[in-house]
């Protein structure tokens, strides 16, 4: 996988302009901040977003992936004050389950999700390299 950083430009913070990748490509579907039960434990973004990063890495392992395979995340919140207001706990959270690795990244701000109480949601594309 390859960092893309077109030169000039200033680095990006929290996320990379772009991923070169290839292999098995896996597609994770939006996860919510719930358990494996579907029940949200919290009201609260940053404990939904560790709960919905969390679903997404269960999701990738299940392929044979990890953390460091995904090129490619959406977020999906429908609070934005609450998102601000939580970024240096998100940081924290992402830097415990992720590492350093910061993918090809889009938020995006959303009037509501499908599965209430939920205030964030995750999308992914990771690329699991071919064995050899």
């Amino acid at each position: 996988m390859k960092v893309l950083s077109p030169r000039g430009w200033k680095a990006p913070v929290g996320y990379a302009n772009g991923i070169e990748a290839s292999g098995r490509l896996v597609f994770v579907a939006g996860q919510v901040g719930w358990n494996a039960e579907q029940v949200f434990e919290s009201e609260n973004i940053a404990a939904q977003f560790e709960q919905a990063l969390r679903n997404v890495l269960a999701v990738l392992a299940e392929a044979g992936g990890r953390a460091g395979h995904i090129c490619r995340m959406t977020a999906y919140c429908c609070d934005k004050p609450a998102y601000l207001a939580a970024r240096r706990d998100l940081g924290a959270i992402w830097k415990r389950l992720m590492g350093k690795h910061y993918p090809a990244m889009s938020m995006i701000f959303v009037s509501d999700l499908l599965d209430s109480p939920g205030k964030i949601e995750l999308e992914a594309t990771a690329v699991i390299p071919w064995e050899k």
